[in-house]
């Protein structure tokens, strides 16, 4: 069967929320201001349903085959980002949440946020072709770099990266935790 991939829908969000929390870890907690599993999968759910951050099904794409979520990508470039945090802060603010929001894409960046692929579909190629469509939206929508930042432990993630034509442009800090900023020249 064939394996689509597709901008995701409100509906979808409380399958988004488990492969975002499980790609972001720490992230998540700083980005939603719980600090219990469940809450951040609440508050992951509602953040992507909306429309004004960095995690809204406007900017999640997902891979399926037939109704089966196999896969993520959350992707926007690194201008838009200052609006979606800012939205993302003002929210965190309201319930009292620390606001403090790290930059992790350049301005003139197609950024990619988040890849992460169920259980069961992973060794299939969900995660490359999901890194392959990135590059498609990138070059459509006229950006001439595409990025990703990836922890510094992530060796085999960083050799996939790097076999996509990414190479490591700069160190970047992302909850006080170092990882390297890859870049892929389109």
């Amino acid at each position: 069967m064939e394996i689509t991939i597709q901008q995701a829908q409100p509906m979808d969000a409380t399958q988004i929320a488990p492969l975002i929390y499980e790609a972001i870890g720490d992230i998540a907690h700083r980005l939603t201001g719980e600090t219990e599993e469940q809450s951040v999968l609440t508050a992951l759910t509602a953040l992507i349903e909306r429309t004004d951050n960095r995690h809204s099904y406007l900017y999640t794409y997902i891979a399926k085959q037939g109704d089966a979520l196999l896969g993520i990508a959350v992707l926007y470039d690194g201008f838009t980002a200052k609006a979606l945090d800012a939205n993302l802060a003002a929210w965190l603010s309201s319930k009292n949440a620390p606001t403090s929001i790290d930059v992790e894409a350049h301005d003139d960046e197609f950024y990619i946020d988040t890849v992460c692929v169920t259980p069961e579909a992973r060794g299939l190629g969900i995660g490359t072709k999901l890194l392959q469509f990135a590059e498609e939206q990138a070059v459509t929508k006229g950006y001439k770099k595409l990025a990703l930042n990836v922890e510094l432990e992530k060796e085999k993630a960083r050799a996939l990266y790097e076999r996509l034509g990414f190479t490591i442009t700069e160190p970047w800090t992302i909850i006080n935790e170092p990882f390297h900023h890859m870049v892929k020249e389109l």
